[in-house]
């Protein structure tokens, strides 16, 4: 009798916890989430809802928000907010993902145009994502910057 209430209740631990792994998004999933939403809005809310507070958040060299940023707060200050008041309709479409363990590399194109110079810009991209118990804790880009530089001048 012992032995079939422990079989029970292991099983039941068990069970719970297929079920809720489930339930967990994957890394992948996480990504996605912040690229594919119905609005931009969206997007930034799952984003904000999936990353570490001291994320580490690096625009590459050469591209005019260059620099490495800690924190959420810092990232929304120095890139967001530039790019949401200084761009009409600058986005990042992604062509495809590739995960693997805590790494997931979205690629594909940004488009904008730059609002003071109205030229507008096509450049191909990678972003690297590392994930750590399902929060983003760190961002890298990768970006031919040339186009965007030049929509500026």
């Amino acid at each position: 009798m012992v032995k079939q209430i422990i079989f029970n209740l292991a099983m039941f631990i068990a069970l719970s916890g297929c079920f809720l792994n489930k339930n967990r998004m994957t890394n992948l999933e996480i990504i996605k989430s912040t690229y594919e939403g119905k609005t931009s809005e969206e997007n930034g809310k799952n984003l904000a809802k999936y990353v570490a507070d001291e994320i580490s958040w690096t625009e590459a060299k050469g591209f005019p928000y260059a620099g490495t940023y800690i924190g959420l707060d810092n990232v929304t200050k120095n890139v967001f907010s530039r790019l949401g008041s200084e761009w009409i309709d600058y986005k990042f479409t992604p062509e495809d993902y590739v995960a693997s363990d805590d790494k997931v590399v979205a690629y594909g194109t940004y488009t904008g145009t730059y609002k003071l110079t109205g030229k507008a810009f096509i450049a191909r991209a990678a972003h690297v994502w590392r994930l750590k118990a399902g929060e983003i804790v760190k961002f890298e880009q990768f970006v031919d910057s040339q186009p965007v530089i030049d929509a500026t001048k």
